[in-house]
């Protein structure tokens, strides 16, 4: 995979961090509060060094049903203690009372009128643990977090996304290609979204590159140049506030909820409704059924457009905010601890990309 692009700049060599249990805790935030009625029973289970399959697994495999018999609304990551929500018919409640397992637990039981869906959370709330921090050290990483808090970051999707070895992307092309045929409709449409996934994660670094370029203030006939864009567009660029350019023919996004629309003539408003957190841009997923960037920002767009008309296609948030930012330096242990909370499908992992990585 290709490099990725970022905002942030916190050349922290020293500072230790490994996704563990200990140091990377994800609680889930859920959609809607549960009826306390109905006919599924709803489970919050907290697992730790497990995928959300396969605690799914162990789970139906005690009771007896199907593993699709399950309901839940996201994948958790594995090197971590994780809290979510799993729904299943309430005549395996006595099966579920029995249930025992080191690496699961069960911590409360209510009931719901419907089954829990892929999708139905509102978010996610995350602690992480730095090691190894010192006092200069917690200063770069207070002063990420608190660049982050005010333009927030880049929405790429996570290596996790791709499979252990990062490559599940190409099986998707291949697939897509008719190069490659997975009988298992689960596992090929995983690897259509990596390729969906990768696409995206390319165009938003390349958008982040130019950003980044635009706000160096170099010769605007050199960037006019460069970017076939007409100078004075350039210079309406580089008096944008936000680090992040939004570009005449984006498709925005009210922020975080809300409808999508094309940015036309007024840019110097919507940037500025960018910038207060009100909307964002988005970004392509290719697939059948989507709506396509327009003038300037399809120029950059076009570069990442496959014809994936087996998969759906959607617009994806290309920068979101995490709220509810809180940290605490131990100077004793030289831990830096801190949590927040982020928008279903978005994560964590890239937010600590955005402080530890260096370009």
């Amino acid at each position: 995979m290709n490099k990725q692009y970022y905002l942030t700049h916190s050349p922290l060599k020293n500072v230790y961090f490994k996704q563990s249990k200990d140091d990377f805790v994800v609680t889930e935030i859920p959609l809607y509060q549960f009826s306390n009625s109905g006919e599924h029973l709803v489970i919050q289970l907290r697992k730790k060094d497990l995928t959300t399959w396969e605690a799914l697994e162990l789970i139906a495999k005690f009771v007896g049903c199907r593993t699709r018999d399950i309901g839940y609304a996201g994948l958790k990551d594995k090197n971590a203690l994780t809290t979510q929500y799993i729904s299943i018919n309430k005549k395996y409640q006595s099966k579920i009372e029995q249930f025992a397992h080191p690496q699961i637990k069960f911590l409360s039981l209510t009931y719901h009128n419907n089954k829990i869906k892929m999708g139905h959370l509102k978010g996610n709330r995350f602690f992480i643990r730095f090691k190894r921090v010192q006092n200069i050290d917690k200063n770069k990483i207070e002063s990420a977090l608190q660049t982050i808090s005010t333009y927030g970051m880049a929405n790429y999707f996570g290596t996790q996304r791709f499979g252990i070895t990062k490559d599940n992307y190409t099986k998707g092309y291949d697939i897509i290609q008719g190069k490659l045929k997975i009988k298992d409709k689960k596992l090929s449409n995983m690897y259509i979204n990596a390729y969906q996934s990768y696409l995206f994660n390319q165009w938003l670094s390349k958008r982040v590159e130019f950003s980044k370029i635009i706000d160096t203030k170099l010769d605007i006939d050199m960037l006019s140049s460069r970017f076939d864009i007409d100078k004075n567009t350039i210079k309406q660029l580089q008096k944008q506030q936000h680090p992040f350019k939004i570009l005449q023919g984006d498709i925005m996004h009210h922020y975080p909820y809300g409808k999508i629309f094309y940015i036309d003539d007024d840019i110097e408003t919507e940037a500025l409704k960018f910038l207060q957190q009100d909307r964002v841009p988005t970004g392509l997923l290719c697939g059948k059924k989507v709506k396509y960037s327009k003038d300037i920002a399809y120029k950059f767009e076009s570069n990442y457009i496959q014809d994936i008309s087996i998969a759906q296609g959607s617009r994806r948030f290309a920068w979101v905010y995490p709220t509810n930012i809180t940290s605490n330096y131990k100077e004793d242990k030289n831990w830096f601890e801190f949590g927040f909370e982020l928008p279903k499908g978005s994560y964590a992992t890239e937010l600590i990309n955005h402080i530890l990585l260096e370009e």
